[in-house]
């Protein structure tokens, strides 16, 4: 029996059968397809695209196979493909024939508890008390990072990193120097920064056990970026107290050596700084809650080989034009350039159009390599950025998508329970338009086996 469809006023014909091999589908479901049936026309009626309706088609004609026609985008195959209910797997092979990356299947512990565990510090967007618990997370950060900062003011700077100042000599003018002890700068273990610290850092221990007794693999926890850099946040906490605790215990007896313990107090000091400088990789956990920095990590890492390209480039930049000006100022005595490692950091700033000012060139040949290696730096900095950017596009849209499907999944199953009061009432008025359809359909053929046999009689 054939089957007339019309596409926004463009007619396809096909057998019934073809649409019958996917029964789950709109229009292999009678049920479905029956909304869409036109009695007067004795067709069906769809107000959709039409030139992508040679691709759903043939998907029904070849059993399975998808091909997106050359002039339609691939989003409005994609909206068609949803509309017609194709499904997912239909779906997926569509997405990886377009060369989309497949996702990859998060694992879940097996245990009930440690899966709820899970969902709620690993997966913010699973219920409400996972978003609670990210932005809890989030404001601790946040207060870390400004403690971070504050911190390194003047008025709030720790007096034993201040400069120190030498002793007065003993035996002075009144004789009495000698007998008053030195003053000692107040512990840091009673400063209010540091119990901030103490209280984010119990907060981010906290977080990291609770997730690693609850993640499903081990091994897979331990190799993730993201957990090693909330291992490195927290370690220079743990290594200042340990130093803090020593430096009190050894002050009762520390009064007889000045001379090297002020270079050890120096050199623990400078490590401490160092130490502490590591504190800034907590702002990289705000990735763990942000869509915006996941995206930029995943087109960094997609875009590795070109950023390669790009370090190779300025590299060969750097050592030509450093050499060439300094070859071409090496004869002017108020030149800028005293050797061509020197100059390195001229080549940079230039290639990379900053230009601090600091290092210039004097001379007629010096301007004229600045000029070339300004122009030089311009085409190799702007050769890679487009796949970049082509890169960032992606995973961009690839984000919205997968939004736009969790919306449009809570929209469908929001409406099937809205609507299931609705089909009872409606499923007898079905069930008689059905059977005029097919009364419709048997007295088409009917008609089309007594024409033929009149043609045969004829004959």
């Amino acid at each position: 029996q054939r089957v007339l469809i019309n596409i926004s006023g463009l007619r396809f014909e096909t057998q019934l059968g073809t649409l019958n091999q996917f029964p789950d589908t709109l229009l292999g479901d009678p049920d479905k397809r029956m909304h869409y049936f036109d009695p007067l026309r004795n067709e069906y009626f769809f107000d959709r695209n039409r030139p992508s309706f040679d691709g759903i088609l043939y998907f029904y004609q070849s059993g399975g196979k998808l091909r997106r026609p050359v002039n339609v985008s691939i989003d409005v195959f994609a909206d068609e493909i949803r509309f017609y209910q194709l499904g997912e797997e239909a779906m997926e092979r569509f997405r990886e024939d377009e060369g989309f990356i497949k996702e990859e299947e998060k694992p879940l512990p097996r245990n009930e508890f440690q899966r709820q565990v899970w969902l709620i510090f690993e997966y913010p967007e699973s219920s409400g008390s996972a978003r609670a618990i990210a932005i809890v997370s989030v404001l601790v950060i946040l207060i870390s990072i400004i403690t971070f900062c504050l911190e390194t003011l003047p008025e709030f700077r720790d007096e034993r990193e201040m400069p120190v100042p030498l002793p007065p000599q003993s035996g002075g003018l009144n004789g009495t120097t000698g007998d008053s002890p030195p003053m000692q700068p107040p512990s840091s273990l009673s400063d209010p920064f540091f119990i901030i610290e103490t209280t984010c850092v119990i907060w981010f221990t906290f977080e990291l056990l609770v997730r690693f007794f609850a993640c499903p693999s081990k091994p897979e926890f331990s190799r993730n970026i993201m957990n090693i850099i909330d291992i490195v946040a927290i370690i220079p906490y743990f290594i200042t107290l340990g130093t803090e605790l020593a430096h009190e215990q050894q002050q009762p007896g520390a009064g007889g050596s000045n001379g090297g313990g002020g270079q050890q107090q120096a050199m623990s000091l400078a490590i401490l700084r160092v130490i502490r400088l590591v504190r800034v990789f907590r702002i990289f956990k705000l990735s763990r809650h942000s869509k915006g920095l996941q995206i930029l990590g995943q087109t960094l890492k997609a875009s590795m080989r070109e950023l390669g390209l790009l370090i190779f480039f300025l590299f060969i930049g750097v050592i030509l034009f450093s050499s060439a000006v300094y070859f071409a100022e090496a004869d002017d005595p108020e030149s800028h350039f005293s050797s061509i490692p020197d100059a390195f950091w001229w080549a940079v700033v230039t290639m990379t159009t900053v230009g601090y000012g600091d290092m210039r060139p004097v001379t007629v040949g010096g301007k004229i390599v600045g000029s070339l290696c300004a122009i030089a730096g311009v085409l190799t900095i702007a050769l890679p950025v487009p796949v970049i950017v082509s890169n960032f596009n992606y995973f961009y849209h690839r984000e919205t998508d997968h939004e736009e499907q969790a919306v449009l999944k809570d929209e469908h199953s929001s409406a099937q329970g809205s609507t299931a009061g609705g089909d009872v009432k409606r499923r007898s008025s079905r069930n008689s338009l059905n059977k005029s359809v097919v009364h419709l359909e048997n007295s088409e053929g009917f008609n089309n086996g007594t024409s033929s046999l009149e043609k045969t009689n004829i004959k």
